[in-house]
């Protein structure tokens, strides 16, 4: 497996299976088990995904030994703060059937962070954490963060993809020691990503598909990707992309795709950041 080390040694795969937007708890078990079986060992969920006991059951199941797996959760705004931050990270870790985490992030950079930052110190001092981050965060109020607390964020996971390719973000994030890890790689399938002509030639080219193929980009950028399916074919498909390697003329085909705009929102808009603000989730 390969992998990246973060700022404080910690080595994280540079590829994971993620469950965003996978509710239904039977689906998202069989789909994370899968993920397993084909060779995954990074797995990415959240508090606000409402899946977490079925990653966790998944995980039980799949008698992966733990010290080989990197699991991932998030915090959801409604539980940012100092204490909140602990009892959330708690409950966590019991849907999830686990003793520690291998990375918790703050999932919107909204509310009370700066509390839920400390909490997190903590618990990553008492070895209950391997490693905290962000997600979400655009440099400005990351470069907040990092100048006001005592521990840099690890990891910061920004929507990244071929239409949205955050290359100014990914430069300022290198500079700060901070990994830079892509949520919707495939864009959902917006702008017609899959049947984009560039990428399907270029897919061609090593008969891979385009989800491979934009894979392979963001692994060759060394962004760490975490793509999603609940079928097992696409599951092993996505995780194939070590066997070949896309050359300077391809990723620089790749970077004129480039809209330098977000395919779903933007955290410059307060209407967004209202309306993130006063959502609240069942946890």
């Amino acid at each position: 497996m390969q992998t990246v080390t973060l700022n404080n040694g910690v080595k994280m795969p540079i590829i994971g299976f993620g469950v965003y937007q996978i509710p239904d708890a039977e689906e998202c078990e069989n789909a994370v088990y899968e993920a397993l079986m084909a060779g995954y060992r990074l797995i990415d969920t959240a508090a606000g995904y409402l899946n977490e006991e079925a990653v966790g059951r998944a995980i039980k199941r799949s008698c992966v030994p733990r010290e080989e797996l990197f699991i991932t959760t998030k915090l959801w705004i409604q539980d940012a703060g100092y204490e909140s931050t602990k009892l959330a990270f708690s409950k966590s870790l019991k849907k999830l059937q686990l003793d520690y985490l291998d990375l918790y992030l703050i999932h919107q950079p909204f509310g009370d962070y700066y509390g839920a930052w400390r909490a997190m110190e903590e618990l990553y001092r008492e070895g209950r954490i391997k490693a905290i981050g962000v997600s979400n965060f655009l440099p400005d109020r990351l470069m907040d963060l990092i100048v006001h607390n005592e521990i840099v964020p690890a990891v910061n996971q920004v929507e990244t993809h071929p239409f949205y390719q955050q290359m100014e973000s990914a430069a300022f994030m290198k500079e700060q020691s901070v990994q830079h890890q892509s949520w919707a790689p495939f864009a959902e399938g917006r702008g017609n990503m899959f049947g984009n002509e560039v990428l399907g030639l270029i897919g061609e080219k090593y008969n891979k598909s385009v989800a491979q193929v934009v894979l392979r980009w963001l692994v060759q950028r060394e962004v760490v990707v975490i793509p999603k399916s609940v079928r097992k074919e696409r599951i092993v498909e996505n995780f194939d992309i070590f066997n070949f390697e896309l050359s300077a003329d391809d990723m620089k085909q790749i970077s004129d795709l480039d809209t330098r705009d977000s395919l779903f929102l933007s955290y410059h808009d307060p209407k967004f950041a209202k309306m993130l603000g006063t959502l609240k989730v069942d946890l």
